[in-house]
Formats: structure tokens, C-alpha cells, sequence
């Protein structure tokens, strides 16, 4: 048995009593680490005969997604990943529809889509096309038919791709089985057979699915079906291992690396000196003796040796860093030379931390904080784009070189969304943050957000402006209870109101009342809001406010006395 996931597929298609087929279908099944990462693709599109060219829109439409789905991040969810390419590519059936044909018919077809990732299948569909999984003999539809019945013998399509510039795309997600069939049909096959016929022919021909698909297509040409057919059959042969000996196995297919000193060799790498050095790990500034150029060489720590958990995480943060690029990132190498052990090679950044940044200025300007906040900001927005949380945002995590460009240089605590789809036998710990840092809604045992990291990026401008932490260090860990908002104003009495009002909104405890986005933070700490009457003119407000309750206690009395 394989312990990764593996498929075995049939398909059998033809145009039956029409002059064309129009109908389209495929799979892919990528090579590692893209098997793993991004999962199997099957697709299968019924072009529509009343539009101009069907045939053309199935055969784009399944060409399209297959291509396009393997290119997508694989930091990204299937959902965000599919969403995605499903929009952009159903806008440009309808652009190209209009384009060359004038009408919003011109490209139109059904489309059914599963990924297999991991040990879950995501569908997602539009139109009359169907998957069908049989499972322990008992066939069941997953999707839905796209359908409105005007009379008794007339239906139409009520979705399709390239009919509407806006497509509501039907998802679900399910847990699959090692021997599950998945079955894709257009409607000339189950318009014209029934469920069962189409269970009983699966199982008949089990043993050859290309077989299976023939007769069940010849099946219902024999019931006189007058559209093209097709059926694709997708069986689950293994799915990925979830063994813990297998899985930690594979992680320690590398060995620790030996304790490193200055003037040692390892893999082309001259080690000069140690940067950094903690119970977790060791950073050194090492010179690459092939390019004659500084970087650095992080090591995991011999304590965790016999920890898969750790390992998993170390191996992400090298994983996280070749996957972005971006000026405030730090930037991990790709390994140009053959690893004896495990470490990775990273930019190697020439500055200070933004902890000893805060140290050397503790009344900063607050138009150099925005300057450090806007940068930090671009930077998480990197991470936010590749729907990867930070999660461990804090100034001993910030670099500032001698220039004044920031890079956030740790990435060991990321959640990384397309990476949480994979099972893995690993129990995986949601709260890695550092104290203080850290978003009250992980205390409380809840998944982060963007917002969570800016819980964290809000922090920090606190801390450079006023050289305090917004709640007291006692209270922050009694997640459970209320926290109370020491105001900037406090420390600093000439810091601007507004600018309070922005950092209180960013460290809110409730996720649901900070800013939406970075970008509103931002905006809000360099433009002044209007305050609330109440606070712009106090006696104005009250005087409003006495006016209206005796006009409300006029009307209630008038209406006594009406009775």
C-alpha cells in the first residue's frame, strides 16, 4: 500500500447523435512537492449548444483550471486557490464571448471541478454537469443541477460559466476513503439513466474504469440520449500515510547539524561568526565561499532533536522564507550545494533589532514611527497575500538596518493556511506567540487572522511612541478577563488624541473591532479624525441632548392626555 495519494482513472467520451462533441474532461496528477501541496485535479465541462462556441468554452475552461490551479501559491487554501482562477477565468469567457460574438452566449459551458488534497475532496461547480461518489456500494450525488423548469417539458440552465460577468461558484468539502468513486457525467448520461444504472455498471466493470465508463455512456446512447456523453471515473487508490514513525522518519531524513565555531566548514559555507544563540536555536554569519558573499546560516537546536513538532516547524520557516520576496522579508536562499545536514541560508541583514531600535530612541519622532510601521505593515501584507499569518510579530523579530529599511526576519510561529489543509499525524499548536505580543483571541484558544497580527503590529507602534505596552503584563495573560486600555496620552501627553484613538482601535482585545485592514491603521495614524461632538463641544452636546428629551416628554405627555 502507498503511502501517499494515488488515483486510478477511467473516461470514455463521444459525441453521440451530434456532429460535434463539446464537452471536455481531464486529470492531472503533478509530480511531489506539488502532489502533497496542491493535491489531484479532475475536471469535466459540458459546452452549451445554444451558444456560439461551446465547444470552445469547455475545452478552455478545463485546459484553463488545470494549468492555472498548479501555479497558484501553495501558501493559498484549494477554496482560495479555485475561487480564484474560477473567477478570473469565467470573466474572460464572458469578455471573449462579447468579444467575438457579441452576446453574452457566445462562450458558455457547465463546469464540475474536484481537488483531492491530503485526505479531503473539494468540488466545485456550476451548471448540469454531476460528480458522483460511490462509497461501500451506496452512490450518492455531491452536487446540484443548475436548473430552472419553466414548464413541464422545458428546463434551462439557471448558472453557467461565461453566461454573467459575476458566477456564484457551489463548494463543498468532504473526507475521503482509500477505494471511493468519484463519477463525472454530463447531462447526456444521467439525463438519460438512472443513478442506480450508473452504480450497477461501476461496480460490474471494477476491475477496468475505462471499461466502465464505455458502457455507461453506451448505456444511455441506448436510451436514446440525444447529447454528447462523457464519464470520468476517479478512484481513490491510498491516501497520504498517517503513521507517526513513517511521518517522523521522514523528517529526520537529515540529521542536526554538529556544533558550529569560527573558522569550520560546512557545505561550502565558511563560518565566520556567531550571531545569535538561544535554547531553540543558532544563527551565524557564514560566508559563502562559492559567491564570496555574507549570509546566514540558521541551525535548530540539539534540544529538540526528538521532537517532530519542532522540526516540522523549523523545516516551514525555510519553507515560508523561498516562497517570499518581497524588500521588508528577509529572504531565504534556495540550496545551491548538496545539505549534509539541516540548516538553511538566509539573507544576511546588517543593522539592529527594532528592540534595541526602541532602547536607542525613546522619544522618537512620530513621523520616523510611522515611516517603521508602514514598512512593517508592507512586510505582513506579504504574508497576508500568501494567506500566511505571522503570528509571532515582536520587535526582536524586526530588523532596521543602517539605511532605515525594516525586514521581519522570523517566521517560525507562520500559520500557513494551505499547509493546515494537509493531515499530518503532528498535534499542531495554535499559540506560539510571545507574551505581551500576542492577540488576546489565541489566550482564549481561538484561531488567528490578519487581525491578530494587527493586534501585534499595534503593539508595537505603542511601544516605539511612548516606550510602554498598552495593557499591564499581569493582565494580558488572563485572556479571559477584561483588559483595560492604558492610554499612549498617558506616558505622552503630546501625542495626538487621534493617534491614541488609532492605537486603542489596533490592540482592541475583540478581533471585530479593530481595523478591517492595515491599510485603515495606517491611514488613521496619519490623519486626524473628527472627534464625537460630546468631546468636540461639550456644552453643545448637552444642550442637543436636553432639547430633544423635552420635545420626547412633550409628546409623551401630550399623548396622556389624549386618553
Amino acid at each position: 500500500m502507498s503511502d501517499t495519494l494515488s488515483i486510478t482513472v477511467g473516461q470514455y467520451s463521444e459525441a453521440g447523435r451530434k456532429p460535434k462533441n463539446q464537452d471536455a474532461f481531464g486529470v492531472l496528477t503533478p509530480p511531489e512537492p506539488l502532489l502533497t501541496t496542491k493535491g489531484i485535479v479532475a475536471v469535466i465541462a459540458d459546452g452549451v449548444s445554444s451558444s456560439e462556441a461551446g465547444d470552445k468554452a469547455s475545452e478552455y475552461s478545463v485546459k484553463g483550471f488545470l494549468n492555472d490551479y498548479f501555479s497558484t501559491p501553495e501558501s493559498w487554501t484549494v477554496k482560495t486557490a479555485a475561487q480564484k482562477i474560477l473567477t478570473a477565468l469565467n470573466r474572460w469567457l464572458y469578455g471573449q464571448g462579447y468579444h467575438l460574438y457579441g452576446t453574452n452566449k457566445g462562450l458558455v459551458t457547465t463546469l464540475s471541478v474536484m481537488v483531492v488534497k491530503s485526505t479531503r475532496a473539494h468540488l466545485f461547480h456550476v451548471g448540469d454537469s454531476r460528480i458522483y461518489r460511490l462509497r461501500d456500494k451506496v452512490l450518492e450525488c455531491m452536487t446540484e443541477d443548475h436548473r430552472i423548469q419553466i414548464s413541464k417539458d422545458k428546463e434551462y440552465l439557471s448558472r453557467a460559466m461565461g453566461i454573467e460577468l459575476h458566477i456564484e461558484i457551489d463548494y463543498s468539502d468532504s473526507a475521503v476513503e482509500a477505494g471511493d468513486h468519484f463519477i463525472f457525467t454530463t447531462d447526456g448520461v444521467h439525463g438519460y439513466i438512472s443513478d442506480e444504472d450508473i452504480r450497477r455498471l461501476t461496480l460490474e466493470h471494477a476491475a477496468d474504469l475505462n471499461k466502465a465508463c464505455q458502457q455507461i455512456v453506451w448505456e444511455a446512447y441506448a436510451k436514446d440520449s440525444p447529447d454528447n456523453l462523457t464519464c470520468q471515473i476517479v478512484r481513490i487508490d491510498s491516501l497520504p500515510s498517517q503513521d507517526v514513525n513513517a511521518f517522523y522518519k521522514k523528517l529526520t531524513e537529515l540529521p542536526f547539524p554538529p556544533p558550529l565555531s569560527p573558522g569550520m566548514h560546512l557545505d561550502g559555507y565558511h563560518i565566520l561568526r556567531e550571531l545569535y544563540a538561544s535554547n531553540r536555536t543558532q544563527v551565524y554569519i557564514v560566508l559563502d565561499e562559492e559567491t564570496q558573499k555574507k549570509v546566514v546560516l540558521k541551525t535548530p537546536s540539539v534540544n529538540f532533536e526528538d521532537d517532530p513538532g519542532y522540526i516540522d516547524r523549523f523545516l516551514h520557516e525555510e519553507w515560508i522564507g523561498k516562497r517570499l520576496t518581497h524588500p521588508h522579508v528577509m529572504k531565504v536562499y534556495e540550496h545551491k550545494r548538496h545539505r549534509q545536514c539541516l540548516y538553511y541560508v538566509a539573507e544576511y541583514v546588517q543593522g539592529q533589532t527594532l528592540r534595541q531600535w526602541i532602547h536607542d530612541n525613546p522619544q522618537p519622532p512620530l513621523s520616523e514611527v510611522r515611516a517603521i510601521v508602514e514598512q512593517i505593515a508592507a512586510g505582513l501584507r506579504a504574508f497576508h497575500r500568501m494567506e500566511m499569518i505571522h503570528q509571532d510579530l515582536k520587535p526582536e523579530n524586526i530588523m532596521v538596518d543602517k539605511h532605515g529599511t525594516i525586514k521581519i526576519i522570523d517566521f517560525g510561529s507562520t500559520k500557513i493556511a494551505g499547509l493546515e489543509e494537509i493531515t499530518t499525524p503532528l498535534e499542531r499548536i495554535n499559540l506560539l506567540g510571545t507574551k505581551n505580543y500576542t492577540a488576546p483571541e489565541y489566550l482564549r484558544g481561538y484561531t488567528g487572522s490578519a487581525r491578530s497580527d494587527l493586534f501585534s503590529l499595534g503593539v508595537i507602534t505603542y511601544e516605539m511612541l511612548v516606550g510602554h505596552l498598552p495593557y499591564a503584563e499581569t493582565k494580558i495573560e488572563k485572556a479571559a478577563q477584561r483588559l483595560n486600555y492604558t492610554s499612549a496620552c498617558h506616558y505622552n501627553p503630546e501625542l495626538p488624541v487621534w493617534v491614541d484613538c488609532a492605537l486603542k482601535k489596533a490592540v482592541h482585545p475583540n478581533p471585530t473591532r479593530r481595523y478591517e485592514s492595515l491599510s485603515e491603521f495606517l491611514y488613521d495614524l496619519s490623519h486626524p479624525n473628527p472627534f464625537p461632538l460630546r468631546e468636540r463641544d461639550p456644552v453643545a452636546f448637552w444642550r442637543r441632548t436636553t432639547i430633544i428629551l423635552f420635545i420626547f416628554n412633550l409628546l409623551l405627555l401630550y399623548f396622556y392626555l389624549l386618553k
